[in-house]
């Protein structure tokens, strides 16, 4: 049979069995499978079987992971979500028929239904002896060679689906992230705050310094933007009077792919009224060593070849005090020219560009400090000029009370003090709109009824955005963002059209 589709994975053979059972009058993807126990069950509920044949009837579906023909008799592990068992088919149990069936159309990476006993092979192995055997859906897709599984990166990226089938290791990562998220949401909630949902796609974007996607609605004929950030509309719902908000939200960025960045990407932002940045610092860290216990058991973790410790109390720095201490440079001992002398030799790139010592103070830590953060550590006071949404600070002129934690050298949280002087944001929001103008892809809008909304009086307010996936990186030992979202964004294979869908 001719495969008029080459872009499709189908084996031949396989395609051709299919096409057997229909021909034989067999539906190879059958409706439903009625009650069954997982594999984790039953193996819990079997573990002191014996050699001979239990007397209580189990039934069990998944995946055959292995097939092993020894003639009459057949071997292979039954694997489902919960775990994998061998089972044991014999001809004289399920007949001829069925039997050369199995042995026909029936292989590796089916999926199966089984029912019969449990025992304990002579090696030791609980074992299920099927007297009854249904197809459930045939694969036309080859697994991976069995005792390589599949090693190809870019392709455990872009099948990701065959990279959990046929790695472990893989599906343990991505539950592991279900438990963190379902733990953060109910930590949360038990402290009584509220989880809202706002806007993905807005008119006005903002919340953050980054490039947006940018769409079209034709009904209304209007230029619309995914969200950066979930920022300004959960001020917006403290200024309404809710008190302590939150939103699990999928955000999406116009920049680059790296091992720490994904145009779509997660994270929480959290507000809470009446606080201020170092209470947002300490329910930061509250819930990154509260998450850390709950899926290690202790504070000290590894991540790579690093030990991290996440007992508190963390290391708590002001930017400049970074910057001269781990980078040897006191900002405030040098003019401008000096420091621009200093960048240059460092080879930190951009320093032609810095108007003023405070914007020289960030470049600084973000070329020569930030990959010196290992141990969980919080930078605070930032320079006003980038913290467009961040109250003044209340004692240095110049900053605000923004802090960021870093883990090994990643930005893993964001917070602040709230700007709640509308004003104050307005002018902050007109230099924003400047930069945009004059060609920063990555300035902030300029949000009128934003402004608006602080006008109606904003309380004092704290908030903090935690990076979902870095975080999930950290938990899990893994040293890729795309090793733990599930479908990473990649650049097209040749093979893929690279037109829009309205071409």
């Amino acid at each position: 049979m001719e495969n008029r589709y080459p872009d499709l994975a189908f084996d031949q053979s396989r395609w051709e069995k299919q096409r057997e059972l229909f021909a034989r009058g067999i539906v190879p993807y059958p409706y439903r499978y009625g009650e069954r126990e997982t594999i984790a069950a039953i193996r819990s509920a079997n573990a002191d079987a014996g050699h001979e044949k239990g007397t209580k009837r189990v039934r069990a579906a998944g995946r055959l992971s292995t097939v092993r023909n020894h003639g009459k008799t057949v071997f292979a592990d039954l694997q489902d979500e919960s775990g994998k068992i061998q089972i044991y088919i014999r001809k004289n149990d399920i007949g001829e028929e069925k039997f050369d069936l199995f042995l026909t159309c029936i292989e590796r990476g089916d999926i199966v239904g089984v029912e019969g006993y449990i025992f304990r092979t002579k090696l030791g192995e609980l074992t299920l002896w099927v007297e009854e055997i249904t197809l459930l859906a045939k694969a036309l897709c080859p697994l991976p060679e069995k005792f390589h599984g599949l090693r190809d990166v870019e392709k455990r990226y872009r099948q990701r689906y065959v990279d959990l089938i046929v790695n472990q290791d893989v599906r343990e990562t991505f539950r592991t992230r279900s438990r963190i998220i379902a733990s953060l949401r109910a930590y949360l909630t038990e402290r009584g705050f509220l989880e809202f949902e706002t806007p993905i796609l807005q008119p006005v974007y903002g919340g953050a310094n980054a490039r947006p996607f940018t769409t079209f609605h034709h009904y209304l004929q209007q230029t619309l933007f995914l969200r950066i950030a979930p920022e300004l509309y959960l001020k917006r719902l403290i200024v309404g009077g809710f008190e302590k908000v939150f939103e699990i939200a999928r955000n999406f960025r116009n920049e680059d792919i790296d091992t720490q960045h994904n145009p779509e990407f997660s994270m929480v932002e959290i507000y809470e009224a009446y606080r201020d940045y170092t209470d947002m610092m300490a329910l930061c860290e509250n819930i990154i060593t509260t998450l850390v216990a709950e899926v290690h058991g202790t504070q000290v973790i590894s991540f790579g070849d690093t030990t991290l410790d996440f007992t508190p109390p963390w290391k708590k720095m002001s930017m400049d005090e970074a910057v001269r201490d781990l980078a040897g440079i006191d900002v405030w001992a040098y003019s401008l020219e000096e420091l621009r002398r200093i960048a240059q030799e460092k080879d930190v790139e951009g320093w032609e560009n810095v108007g003023t010592t405070r914007e020289m103070l960030v470049l600084l830590f973000e070329e020569l400090v930030e990959e010196q953060l290992v141990q969980p550590t919080f930078i605070y006071d930032f320079p006003v000029e980038n913290s467009p949404l961040a109250k003044k600070h209340r004692s240095r002129e110049g900053f605000t009370e923004r802090f960021e934690l870093f883990i090994c050298g990643m930005e893993v949280a964001n917070g602040f003090s709230e700007l709640n002087d509308p004003v104050d944001q307005l002018e902050r929001f007109q230099r924003q709109e400047e930069k945009r103008r004059a060609g920063d892809l990555e300035a902030q809008m300029l949000d009128y009824d934003f402004i608006n909304a602080l006008g109606y009086g904003m309380p004092p307010t704290g908030g903090v955005g935690i990076g979902i996936d870095r975080l999930v990186m950290i938990l899990t030992n893994r040293t890729s963002i795309k090793e733990v979202i599930l479908f990473p964004q990649l650049k097209p294979e040749p093979s893929e059209r690279k037109d829009s869908p309205d071409t």
